[in-house]
């Protein structure tokens, strides 16, 4: 999958006609990064792959559905469901659900591990709705400027306009599910 999402990213901005100068000022990543990541040469952690993705306007969701070798089918298996790792974050990201073209949302399970801190400096689409419910352990979550301690059972719901972050602060892994729909 690794080549497959180095091979888009580079489609993305060929498509679109843009210089790696261009993205870089768009998504505030460096050229070099940028380049690495078209080639291969690096795996992205999700915050990297979180501001690439708000440069071209798409969620992470979408972008990593399109680089799955089969189509999106109705019933998707949990065994079948795309997972993808930021092990440096202690970050797994599981499509429960993933994105289809004519859908607007989709469902996503995230594990953070114990002290893992995730941090996206603007949403990958200004206004999506997301709901995050913590299906086990607890989890801090800042929209913007205003700070949520979330538990087990507990369900947020608002819309990315700006910065989030998602940290773990205890000695266990937080389990949580995250809907979020398109505007």
């Amino acid at each position: 999958m690794e080549d497959r999402l180095a091979a888009r990213l580079a489609s993305l901005r060929g498509e679109r006609g843009w210089s790696l100068e261009f993205l870089a000022d768009r998504s505030g990543v460096s050229r070099s990064t940028l380049s690495r990541l078209e080639r291969g040469e690096v795996s992205p952690t999700t915050a990297l792959l979180g501001r690439v993705c708000a440069a071209y306007g798409m969620t992470q969701s979408r972008l990593l559905a399109e680089v799955e070798s089969e189509p999106a089918a109705a019933l998707i298996r949990a065994a079948d469901q795309p997972v993808w790792r930021d092990e440096a974050a202690g970050f797994t990201r599981r499509a429960v659900s993933p994105p289809h073209a004519g859908l607007r949302a989709e469902m996503i399970e995230g594990v953070l591990g114990p002290g893992a801190d995730v941090a996206y400096d603007r949403p990958t689409v200004e206004g999506l709705e997301q709901h995050v419910w913590i299906l086990d352990g607890t989890l801090e979550l800042t929209d913007g400027d205003t700070t949520y301690g979330l538990a087990t059972g507990d369900c947020l719901r608002f819309r990315l306009w700006s910065a989030t972050r998602f940290r773990n602060l205890t000695a266990s892994p937080v389990r949580y599910a995250i809907v979020q729909v398109l505007p």
